[in-house]
C-alpha cells in the first residue's frame, strides 16, 4: 500500500512514515488540530529505487567526500537526475491520485512535505534537510513528490548525514500531503526556551504563511511567556516587510511585502497568545518533553503544522534552570565552535580592543565569538569563509552549513529565534546573533568584531582570548543537582569578585548587589572621583563592576540595588570631609534620599544602566533602597526614564525597608514596580526602634518579632493581588524559621548569603512538600 492517512499514524511508524508524519499522526490521534491529509509512504519511496535499479547507482554517487563542494554539487546533481528521470509506477500514481481527490473532493490546495525517517529525532533535528511544497493542486503533485525524494540527496542533506554519522542508505523518505491553511498569521512556538531549557515559551509570529518565520525571510514578533505564572513577560514587535501569500489567480505561494500600515504592527493579541499556550502545553504534555511547534492561524481557528522535539537543550543547561523539573535530552555533540579563533583570517587578523555596541538583534544560540566578519551576499561567497571567521549574511540557508560549521559565530539581518540560522547555530554550538535589520550593510568584509549570541549584541573589536567562551551555561562551575522549588532562591552578592562563586552555588540569581562597595574600593566619595577623574570613569568603573556578575549568571536575574551607604562611611574616604555630621547616619541621608538629593551623581548610576541594558545585559534590574512611598518611587522611576531606561520593559523594584514602605506598598505597586524586596536589617530596626549597631540594645532585636512579621505578610499579600513579586535579600533569609514563614505567605523569592544557599534550598523544599501534603491530607 503506497499511502496511508495521518488518521491511521502513530508515534511508533517512524521507520513507515518519517518523523514528521509520525507526530502529525500521534497528534491528529490525539484531538488536536491538525488539518487532513495522507501520507506516501517511506516503503514506497525504497521499492521506487529498488524496482527501478537506480538504488545502487545512487548510493554509488553519493559516496563522497562532502568537505568538497564540487564533488558534493555533482553528487546532488546526478542523485536528482536519477530520481526525476525515473517514472513512476502506474499503480503508485493511481493511488496517489485518488488519495489526494478525497481531500476536499480534488479540488484542495496541499502541502507536500517531506518526511525522512532520519528526522525529527531526540538528538537530531535534521532541521530544514528535505524540501516542502505549498499550494500544490493535482497537475503537480506527482512531480512535487518525486522532488521531495530527490530532496533526500540535497547538498546539505548529504552532508548533515555524514556529519551526523547517518549512512546514506539507511534512511528513507515518505512523504505528506496534507491539506493547505491558508493562514492569516503564522509561525513556530518553542515550549521551553531553545538554548537554556528555561520554563518560558517562545512564541514567533508573522503575518501570512509560516515559510517567511522558519526560513528566515522575515524578523517576526517575538513573544516570552513566563509558563509558572501564564504572564507575557516580554514583547518584540519586528518591522516585518515581506510575507508569503497564495497567489489568488495562479494559486502559487508568493512573497509580497507586507502593507506599510502593518509592519510594525502586532501580530497576536492576549488571547491567541493564550490558545497557543494552552495547545503548547497540552503537546509538551502528550510527549513527556519540551516541543518546538510550527501553527498557523486563519479567522479563528487555530492550526498544528508540526510539533517535534527541541534538540537543543543540553543537560548543563537544564541543571541550572529554574522549576524545569524533567529530564530534557541531550543533544549537543560538544563542539568547540563556540570558543573564536581571534585572529580569524586574511585582513581581519588585527587585535582591537572591545568598544562600541555597532549593532544590536536577537541573542539566539548562546557563547561569545571574536574574528573578522565575512559579509556573505550570494553563496559563491562563501568560500571566503575561513576556521573562526564570522558569518555576516542576510539570511541562512541550508547549503551554508558547511561554512556555518567553520565560523566561529553567525550574524543575520532578518529571521528570529526559530529561523534557519538560530536551529542550526544553536545545534552546532556556534554563538549567532540574528534580526540584526543591516549587519550586512554596516560591518565592513574583514573588520574585527565580538558578538555576544546571549544578549544580542555586536561590538567592534576583539575580546581577549581567555573572554570567550563555550555557551554560557557549558561555562559555569558545574555543582550537584539542586532542589527543585516553586519559590526561587536567589543569592547576596557584596562584590563582583565574589560572583563566580556565587554562580557556583546553583542560585536562581542575584538577589542583591550592592553598588556601595563598588564605589567605597574606589577610595574616594563619588562626587571627588568625579571631580578627579571625570564622569565617565565613573560610569565605567559601575557598568564593569556589575557586568562581572551579569556575565556570570546570564540569564539568570540579577537585582542591583543603587547607591546606598551612610554619610560615616564615606566620611573615610577622600573628600569625605564634605560629607555631613550626623549623629545616627543609619537614619539619616542614604539610600533614595541620597540619590534624589544628589541627581547629578544619581543620573551617572543610571546612566550605567543604560549602558549595561545596551551592551545586552537584559538580565539586570534595577533596585531602589529606603523609599518610604510613592512619591520617592515617581521620582526615581522618572529619573530612571530621563536617563533612558524604559520602566515599562526593565524590570525594577523596591526595598522594603521602613514600615511607611510597607504599609504605602499597593501605591508603590500602582506606581508600576515589577518587585519589591524586604531588607529586613533596616526593617526591623527601624520598627522596633532598635539601632542594629548598638550593642546595649542586641538583644531586643528580632527579625521575627511578630510586628516584623506582620509588615512583611501584609506587603506580600498586597503585592500579589497587584501581580508584583516579593523577595528577601536580608540576613534573615537564611533562618529556617522566616524561611518557612516566608513560603507559607507566598513570597516569590529568597535571597541568601553564599554559604547558606543550599542549606536555603533545602529548607524551601521541605517546607513546600509540607505544604503539599497538609492540602491533600
Amino acid at each position: 500500500m503506497a499511502v496511508l492517512w495521518l488518521n491511521e499514524v502513530r508515534s511508533d511508524d517512524l521507520e513507515t512514515v518519517g518523523g514528521k508524519a509520525a507526530s502529525l499522526g500521534e497528534l491528529t490521534a490525539a484531538g488536536l488540530p491538525v488539518p487532513p491529509g495522507f501520507v506516501v509512504t517511506a516503503g514506497t519511496y525504497r521499492s521506487f529505487i529498488e524496482e527501478s535499479g537506480i538504488d545502487e547507482e545512487l548510493f554509488a554517487a553519493v559516496d563522497i567526500d562532502s568537505e568538497d563542494s564540487q564533488a558534493l554539487a555533482a553528487a546532488h546533481e546526478r542523485a536528482h537526475d536519477l530520481i526525476m528521470e525515473t517514472p513512476l509506477p502506474d499503480e503508485v500514481e493511481v493511488e496517489i491520485l485518488d488519495a489526494y481527490r478525497s481531500v476536499d473532493d480534488g479540488e484542495a490546495f496541499v502541502a507536500v512535505r517531506s518526511s525522512a525517517t532520519a528526522e525529527d529525532l531526540p538528538d537530531a533535528s535534521f532541521a530544514g534537510q528535505q524540501e516542502t511544497f505549498l499550494n500544490v493542486r493535482e497537475d503537480d503533485l506527482l512531480t512535487r513528490v518525486k522532488e521531495c525524494w530527490a530532496s533526500l540527496f540535497s547538498q546539505r542533506a548529504i552532508y548533515y548525514r555524514n556529519q551526523q554519522g547517518f549512512a546514506h542508505d539507511a534512511v528513507d523518505i515518505a512523504v505528506v500531503v496534507q491539506r493547505m491553511v491558508d493562514a492569516d498569521k503564522s509561525g513556530v512556538m518553542f515550549t521551553s526556551h531553545p538554548s537554556t531549557g528555561e520554563p518560558k515559551i517562545i512564541i514567533e509570529a508573522a503575518w501570512g504563511l509560516g515559510e517567511a518565520v522558519v526560513s528566515g525571510s522575515v524578523s517576526p514578533d517575538n513573544y516570552v511567556v513566563n509558563r509558572a505564572t501564564q504572564r507575557t513577560e516580554d514583547v518584540t514587535v519586528a518591522t516585518k516587510k515581506l510575507m508569503h501569500v497564495k497567489d489568488g489567480e495562479t494559486g502559487e505561494t508568493v512573497e509580497r511585502e507586507v502593507p506599510e500600515s502593518r509592519r510594525d504592527e502586532r501580530v497576536l493579541s492576549d488571547e491567541e497568545i493564550a490558545r497557543l499556550v494552552d495547545l503548547g502545553e497540552e503537546v509538551e504534555t502528550h510527549y513527556g518533553q519540551p516541543q518546538d511547534v510550527e501553527w498557523a492561524i486563519v479567522g479563528d481557528d487555530v492550526y498544528m503544522l508540526q510539533s517535534r522535539p527541541i534538540t537543543t537543550i543540553s543537560d548543563t543547561s537544564v541543571s541550572n534552570v529554574e522549576d524545569v523539573g524533567r529530564a530534557v535530552t541531550d543533544s549537543e555533540t560538544g563542539t568547540e565552535a563556540g570558543t573564536a579563533n581571534a585572529s580569524g583570517n586574511g585582513e581581519g587578523g588585527a587585535q582591537a580592543a572591545v568598544g562600541e555596541v555597532l549593532l544590536r538583534g536577537l541573542g539566539a544560540s548562546p557563547g561569545i565569538a571574536s574574528g573578522p566578519a565575512r559579509v556573505v551576499t550570494k553563496l559563491d561567497q562563501l568560500d571566503k569563509v575561513g576556521e573562526g571567521d564570522v558569518i555576516v549574511t542576510e539570511m541562512t540557508t541550508p547549503d551554508m552549513v558547511p561554512a556555518m560549521k567553520r565560523a566561529s559565530g553567525i550574524v543575520t539581518d532578518e529571521g528570529g529565534m526559530t529561523s534557519h540560522a538560530a536551529i542550526v547555530s544553536r545545534e552546532l554550538g556556534v554563538p549567532a546573533v540574528v534580526g540584526s535589520g543591516s549587519a550586512t550593510r554596516q560591518l565592513e568584509d574583514g573588520q574585527p568584531i565580538t558578538i555576544d549570541g546571549d544578549k544580542g549584541t555586536i561590538r567592534e573589536g576583539v575580546e581577549a582570548k581567555e573572554k570567550q567562551r563555550q555557551p554560557v551555561e557549558d561555562a559555569r562551575p558545574k555543582t550537584p543537582v539542586k532542589p527543585m522549588t516553586a519559590t526561587e532562591v536567589k543569592v547576596n552578592v557584596s562584590i563582583p569578585e565574589a560572583a563566580e562563586r556565587a554562580a557556583a552555588t546553583g542560585a536562581d540569581g542575584v538577589g542583591l548587589l550592592r553598588i556601595e562597595h563598588m564605589v567605597l574600593s574606589l577610595g574616594k566619595t563619588p562626587e571627588r572621583y568625579i571631580a578627579d577623574h571625570g564622569e565617565e570613569a565613573y560610569v565605567e568603573e559601575i557598568v564593569e563592576g556589575v557586568r562581572g556578575v551579569a556575565d556570570e549568571f546570564y540569564p539568570r536575574p540579577v537585582r542591583v540595588r543603587t547607591l546606598d551607604a551612610p554619610t560615616d562611611e564615606f566620611r573615610q574616604l577622600e573628600g569625605g570631609g564634605d560629607e555631613p555630621k550626623e549623629h545616627n547616619p543609619m537614619l539619616g541621608y542614604r539610600g533614595i534620599r541620597r540619590s534624589l538629593g544628589k541627581p547629578q551623581v544619581f543620573k551617572l548610576e543610571l546612566e550605567a544602566f543604560r549602558r549595561l541594558y545596551d551592551m545586552g545585559y537584559d538580565n539586570v534590574e534595577v533596585m531602589f533602597p529606603l523609599v518610604n512611598d510613592a512619591e520617592d518611587v515617581i521620582r526615581a522611576r522618572n529619573l530612571l526614564e530621563d536617563a533612558g531606561v524604559d520602566p515599562e520593559k526593565r524590570r525594577w523594584g523596591v526595598m522594603i525597608e521602613t514600615p511607611a514602605s510597607a504599609l504605602t506598598v499597593e501605591s508603590m505597586c500602582e506606581a508600576g514596580i515589577d518587585f519589591a524586596s524586604f531588607g529586613t536589617n533596616d526593617l526591623t530596626q527601624y520598627t522596633l526602634a532598635v539601632d542594629r549597631n548598638n550593642e546595649n540594645v542586641a538583644s531586643v532585636y528580632d527579625e521575627l518579632h511578630p510586628a516584623v512579621l506582620e509588615l512583611i505578610g501584609s506587603t506580600i499579600e498586597t503585592c500579589r493581588e497587584h501581580g508584583v513579586k516579593t523577595s528577601i535579600c536580608g540576613q534573615a533569609g537564611s533562618k529556617p524559621e522566616m524561611v518557612q514563614f516566608l513560603v507559607e505567605e507566598g513570597v516569590s523569592s529568597i535571597s541568601a548569603n553564599i554559604d547558606a544557599v543550599r542549606d536555603v534550598q533545602h529548607e524551601v523544599k521541605r517546607v513546600e512538600q509540607k505544604l503539599l501534603l497538609d492540602s491533600v491530607r
